[in-house]
């Protein structure tokens, strides 16, 4: 027998699969089948899982199997991050510069003007770093705090409030009493002094945050809030404060008590500040006093 005959013998070889029956060995089903469609079956199956193994490579499984798509993906996020650092960095430089800002309005400078010495800080801190009381509570004034501390909410409706950038705000006035000073910008003076009784409580004029809550040199006690649209309102030369950095304040709400504190005080009142923006404003044109 050649070649040929082998060759051909193999190809014509055929197999038989037949299914029986386990009890009585009937034959439920039989498959002729020769070695070509064997060996063809084998090469489609190669060939589908080859084809799937590629589609799947290239789509859901691309990051696991390709290089450069990770590679990308990378340098995208990358770029990403860059943009945001970016972001961050310039809110960060205008947030320093509001703080800033804050801390010139809350010592008192403005347009150069020095309002209070360099040798005190903000928060009642000396140069040398050492916390500075120059001014402590005697038993009558924590006995006026204690009182107070209790005292209800003013809900009166409040006296004005400031059209255009404020419509939505409304001011209460901080005490009833007379104006003895007022807004003078050329001579350093941001704000408003009023006078009135002994003891008598200062009231927020609007809603917001506590943001200074301490003692300086000249203006002895004094509480700033901010308010919103970039408000801010400083209540100066009090006896007593009753409220603490970081407390959330209601319009008409009583944050301290009006006094004498301070270097830069020739008697009881107090001195009212707005601040809109980094700029002053007339406290007189958004509030009744008397």
């Amino acid at each position: 027998m050649g070649l040929k005959d082998k060759v051909r013998g193999w190809i014509d070889t055929k197999f038989l699969f037949v299914i029986r029956k386990e009890e009585d060995f009937s034959v439920i089903s039989s498959l002729s089948i020769t070695k070509v469609k064997i060996a063809l079956i084998i090469f489609l199956f190669l060939f589908v899982t080859f084809g799937l193994s590629l589609v799947a490579s290239k789509t859901f499984l691309k990051a696991w199997f390709d290089p450069e798509y990770l590679e990308t993906e990378n340098m995208t996020r990358i770029v990403e991050l860059s943009e945001i650092v970016d972001s961050l960095m310039v809110d960060l430089k205008q947030k320093d510069m509001y703080v800033k800002n804050i801390q010139r309005i809350i010592t008192g400078e403005a347009d150069g003007n020095p309002y209070t010495q360099d040798s005190i800080s903000i928060d009642g801190v000396g140069a040398s770093g050492n916390k500075i009381d120059l001014f402590e509570k005697n038993e009558s004034t924590k006995a006026i705090e204690m009182e107070f501390r209790g005292v209800p909410l003013d809900f009166t409706s409040p006296s004005s409030y400031m059209p255009n950038t404020f419509t939505e705000t409304y001011f209460f006035p901080p005490l009833k009493g007379v104006v003895v000073s007022g807004f003078d910008p050329q001579i350093g003076h941001f704000g408003a002094d009023i006078v009135a009784s002994e003891n008598e409580p200062v009231k927020a004029i609007a809603g917001g945050t506590v943001i200074m809550s301490s003692w300086t040199l000249d203006t002895g006690y004094v509480i700033g809030i901010q308010h919103s649209n970039e408000l801010i309102s400083f209540y100066k030369h009090n006896s007593v404060l009753l409220k603490s950095v970081g407390d959330i304040i209601r319009g008409g709400e009583i944050i301290s008590i009006i006094g004498n504190t301070g270097e830069l005080t020739t008697g009881q009142h107090l001195h009212f500040e707005l601040w809109y923006k980094g700029s002053p404003l007339n406290p007189q044109e958004f509030i009744t006093f008397n």
